[in-house]
């Protein structure tokens, strides 16, 4: 009678460890697709010549580790130039930026990252910049593999001080991007 007792005791503990252990949310876990939209607030010497930069993006997410993913994203920037008086204006500025990184989850939603790569100028004259990147953000889960992204990060572009007529070159702002992903 006592082994019977003894094992069903265990049998009912090994019962609730397993129903009491942590499910990832589908949403969560996976390769992932997601597109999105990006602010940009100029910062430094970007907030001299340029308002805001708005653009979109698409990233794609590849889980590598226990809370790791790795990142591959590209998007579209424009910075709107800023009046300088005397009827004078800073023309607007684009670029294609191109990244890679890493994300790694703190919590099951919240996460930190970085990425660099390099943004692509598309406005005449503009150069290609390296990029870097740190961040952090959260995603919300809102179906079986879907899930909303907020995401905050500082984007310095280096490519050296330089102005070309009434155009100058971007080199950091704070970056807000809100999308939704797609499990693949």
């Amino acid at each position: 009678m006592k082994k019977i007792f003894l094992l069903t005791a265990l049998a009912g503990m090994f019962a609730w460890s397993t129903a009491s252990a942590q499910v990832r949310d589908p949403a969560m876990s996976g390769a992932k697709l997601s597109i999105g939209a990006d602010f940009a607030l100029p910062t430094g010497s970007t907030n001299d010549a340029y308002k805001l930069g708005f653009g979109g993006s698409l990233q794609y997410q590849q889980p590598i580790a226990d809370q790791l993913n790795f990142t591959a994203s590209a998007g579209y920037l424009n910075f709107t130039g800023k009046d300088v008086g005397a009827g004078l204006k800073i023309r607007d500025y684009a670029a294609i930026p191109v990244k890679v990184g890493l994300r790694y989850f703190l919590a099951e939603n919240f996460y930190a990252g970085g990425e660099l790569g390099a943004a692509f100028g598309t406005s005449d004259g503009a150069r290609t910049s390296f990029v870097y990147t740190p961040g952090i953000g959260v995603e919300f889960p809102v179906s079986d593999k879907g899930s909303i992204d907020l995401g905050a990060r500082y984007e310095g572009w280096s490519s050296g001080d330089y102005k070309l007529g009434d155009q100058i070159h971007v080199k950091n702002f704070v970056g807000i991007r809100l999308a939704y992903n797609f499990g693949l």
